[in-house]
């Protein structure tokens, strides 16, 4: 596989890199243009009602100029009173002019400065509000899994993990599609923005305190480069990584990966032996799909089982877990299930059906 010049990949990166920053999941709340232009149109109507109240009762104001207050005058001086400018020029003169002004354009002016201020205000307390939760998010953060993209494969894989017990909370979204992260956010998964091959974007996803990173990007090259600079920042985590072409698995596993899945053959093989067998492919559809039918779980050997075969437990055992050496159920150094194995079986899926995460990287027998 050829790879791309660094430098092509950074301007790549920066056409199409809006910033990079951290969202974390919110409530759904009104678009800020929208709450903007509510509180704008409020002004505008409270600055028509003042209009159209001065002009109802013009007689009862004197303008310096001519004497006379017309729709204009009207509106100016509307605009110069709620902004409390006040210039004098055009005065109330008449006892319903100076009681209409207590009463009723006096509370507009405090109306129109409270809308306005207070849009101020607010922006500047969200501003506040949102840059102290991301500081107390990132003291909190620890033992996270990161997703570097989230398109089909990375929900995926974000779902199986969160089958496990994870707590959405403890899942960072790395995409460099504003919008995409958008998408990841309102799931209720903690983003960034930016891209993942840049140590930077990597180090606001706290990527160097993760326990688990999942490279799910688009293409070969990117996820190549990106599993470099994850086991750059971090030596200990467990990086499992995606590509098209089998070709460059081996090239993923010496940048850094501890598994690697090549998805156009996995979507092959499935496709033969569909062809072969339909039984046999509903089959593995079933496995693959979670939650329903069939399903893959790890889990450790339990007391009872100790010292007996792989065929004699009541699931369906498929490997055993011995150590880092992931064993098929009929190798015959399996011998007896010690208490420290771990087994794959095939089960029912029930919603209460959970893999038992295992962080040491396997070796296949």
């Amino acid at each position: 596989m050829k790879l791309p010049g660094h430098d092509a990949i950074a301007r790549q990166a920066d056409e199409h890199l809006v910033t990079q920053r951290v969202k974390l999941p919110r409530k759904v709340v009104e678009r800020p243009l929208r709450q903007v232009a509510k509180r704008l149109a409020l002004a505008l109507l409270v600055l028509v009602v003042t209009v159209a109240i001065v002009y109802a009762d013009s007689d009862g104001y004197h303008d310096n100029a001519d004497s006379s207050v017309s729709l204009l005058d009207s509106a100016y001086y509307a605009t110069v009173t709620l902004s409390t400018t006040g210039y004098g020029d055009i005065t109330p003169v008449s006892d319903s002019a100076r009681l209409t002004n207590i009463l009723v354009i006096t509370p507009l002016r405090v109306l129109f400065l409270i809308i306005l201020v207070g849009t101020t205000l607010e922006v500047l307390t969200e501003r506040t509000r949102e840059e102290w939760r991301i500081n107390r998010w990132r003291s909190t953060l620890r033992d996270h899994t990161v997703v570097v993209g989230f398109g089909t494969k990375g929900r995926s894989a974000i779902q199986t993990v969160c089958a496990t017990g994870l707590k959405k909370q403890q899942v960072v979204v790395v995409d460099p599609s504003a919008k995409v992260v958008e998408a990841a956010t309102a799931d209720g998964y903690a983003g960034v923005v930016g891209d993942a091959t840049r140590s930077e974007v990597l180090k606001r996803a706290e990527a160097h305190r993760a326990r688990q990173i999942i490279i799910a990007t688009q293409r070969d090259d990117t996820a190549v480069l990106v599993a470099l600079t994850a086991r750059q920042l971090n030596r200990g985590a467990k990086i499992v990584a995606a590509v098209r072409e089998e070709e460059n698995a081996p090239l993923l596993k010496q940048s850094g990966a501890d598994a690697v899945i090549t998805s156009a053959s996995a979507a092959g093989r499935l496709l033969g032996l569909s062809v072969l067998s339909p039984a046999a492919g509903m089959v593995m559809e079933d496995l693959i799909q979670q939650g329903s039918g069939l399903d893959l779980v790890e889990r450790p050997v339990i007391k009872a089982e100790v010292g007996r075969g792989p065929r004699d437990t009541d699931d369906l055992v498929v490997s055993v877990v011995r150590g880092h050496r992931v064993l098929g159920y009929d190798d015959p150094s399996v011998g007896a299930l010690q208490l420290t194995d771990r087994l794959i079986t095939i089960v029912r899926a029930t919603p209460e059906t959970r893999v038992t995460p295992d962080t040491r990287p396997p070796a296949m027998q």
